[in-house]
């Protein structure tokens, strides 16, 4: 029979980018549960000087970039993610963003919701949101 301790799942944890809209909101870049990780929607901004480049294209490349750091740090990657939602304020810059994705995601192909609305952030032409599932096991920190 095994014990309490034997079956108890592992602590969620949290990962932070240090964005400041982290911290102004309360919130975590991405949780980890057991071999699940939910990244937040992710802006193409970088947080040490606050700039977004003015292009759709390279904002989705930062966010991506932002995204893929937070996954590594779950000791997960790109080719983990079962899902992603996009944000696009102008659906003009759909196509040009759907290119970085298919580029960046591979022959992942995860499902994909993409919706056309106003953004939060002033100048943002993109923001991501993916939920990953690692596909191996990683053993309990020490």
């Amino acid at each position: 029979m095994s014990s309490s301790a034997d079956t108890q799942e592992p602590a969620r944890r949290f990962i932070q980018s240090g964005s400041r809209w982290e911290e102004l909101a309360g919130y975590s870049r991405a949780v980890v549960d057991g071999r699940w990780i939910m990244v937040s929607g992710t802006i193409g901004q970088d947080f040490t000087t606050g700039e977004l480049p003015p292009e759709a294209e390279a904002q989705c490349e930062l966010a991506l970039d932002v995204i893929e750091a937070a996954l590594a740090e779950a000791q997960s990657d790109l080719g983990d993610v079962v899902r992603v939602r996009v944000y696009v304020p102008d659906r003009d810059d759909v196509i040009a963003i759907s290119h970085v994705l298919r580029r960046r995601l591979g022959a992942n192909r995860p499902a994909n919701t993409t919706v056309c609305c106003a953004l939060a952030v002033e100048g943002a032409k993109v923001e991501l949101e993916v939920t990953a599932r690692r596909r191996r096991e990683v053993p309990p920190a020490a």
